[in-house]
């Protein structure tokens, strides 16, 4: 067994868009577990965007990330010492870990074991949070109706295209995604079943797109960028119209004061819209029924993913910090230990 562990640490505040150099690798100590208590051996990490919310010194909806704090983030891996009858050794399980190697682990909070039969890393993908995200979002929250016209932005990102394919199979009238580029566009049509795909790179005109892509307006808006696109699709709501908050992608490198507004709120009265922001783990009781049902949909071919892999943690930073260049195409996890 080795004698260290790896975690990656935030090195200073960001200012802006993410860099690598906002980071730095450190090792630590492996830690022995303790009364009723696991260690972990990671064997794959996720990059999130939702965490460059905390890297700025404020908080949010979360607690801000101090600096020489070690990341915070999801993982798969396999107990490898344990104090604890539920999680013996050998067993595989999804977990809030972080951008480390090993964790110590006391059963509590988000952590289950892994049921057998696909991919380790889906269960850090749409058969994590992401994939969590988009479901409880879009049942819950947005309180999808059969029959619904959706609109998803970062459609291509692996919280988009859960949702966008979940609204396809629960019967929604037209899924539209806007992406921002030509491959993930044909990705969304041609392999993930949406409807239309709106490249908002190369458009000339993004609010014509999107009316000409909806001419009779958007029953539910599944937003995962930020103000701007609200504020862009708020005129385009029909009556009883629903916005599901369920990321700011855009916003999150803005410093309050530049994030931009939302104006027109005349539509909120008008045509009775409803707004309301996600918190996917507010809706932990649903969980089991997501996953279960997920599992099954990617079983059968009816769930479609993409997957970037990087190796070794010290890859971590550069792929945290290309989700906010728009490279990624799915979800990007960092195969840290050996399967």
């Amino acid at each position: 067994m080795p004698m260290n562990m790896q975690q990656i640490v935030l090195a200073r505040h960001c200012d802006g868009l993410p860099v690598p150099e906002d980071f730095k690798i450190e090792d630590a100590p492996l830690p022995e577990p303790g009364d009723d208590e696991f260690r972990i051996a990671h064997i794959y990490n996720s990059v999130d965007p939702g965490t460059r919310s905390r890297l700025s010194g404020s908080a949010t909806y979360a607690a801000a990330q101090k600096i020489g704090a070690p990341m915070d983030g999801f993982s798969v891996g396999r107990v490898e010492a344990s104090n604890h009858e539920k999680y013996p050794d050998g067993t595989l399980v999804f977990f809030a870990g972080g951008w480390r190697t090993h964790s110590i682990h006391n059963g509590k909070g988000f952590i289950g074991p892994v049921t057998p039969g696909l991919p380790l890393s889906y269960w850090i993908g749409v058969l994590g949070v992401p994939g969590l995200t988009a479901y409880c979002g879009l049942k819950e929250t947005a309180q999808f109706r059969a029959g619904d016209a959706v609109l998803i932005s970062s459609a291509a990102g692996p919280v988009g295209a859960t949702a966008g394919q979940l609204a396809k199979a629960w019967g929604a009238s037209k899924v539209v995604g806007i992406a921002g580029s030509d491959a993930k566009c044909h990705w969304l049509t041609e392999e993930a079943g949406f409807d239309v795909a709106i490249n908002y790179k190369s458009v000339d005109d993004l609010d014509a797109a999107i009316s000409a892509a909806l001419p009779d307006g958007v029953d539910l808006l599944y937003d995962n960028v930020g103000n701007a696109m609200i504020e862009r699709v708020l005129p385009k709501m029909r009556l009883n119209g629903r916005i599901c908050v369920a990321g700011q992608v855009a916003d999150y490198s803005l410093a309050l004061e530049d994030r931009p507004g939302i104006r027109t709120t005349t539509p909120f009265i008008t045509h009775q819209i409803m707004m309301r922001g996600l918190v996917v783990f507010y809706h932990a009781k649903m969980f089991p029924e997501a996953l279960q049902t997920m599992a099954g949909m990617i079983a059968k071919g009816e769930l479609k993913l993409q997957e970037e892999r990087f190796d070794g943690l010290a890859a971590m930073p550069e792929a945290f910090c290309g989700l906010f260049r728009g490279e990624n195409m799915g979800r990007r996890v960092v195969k840290v230990g050996e399967e």
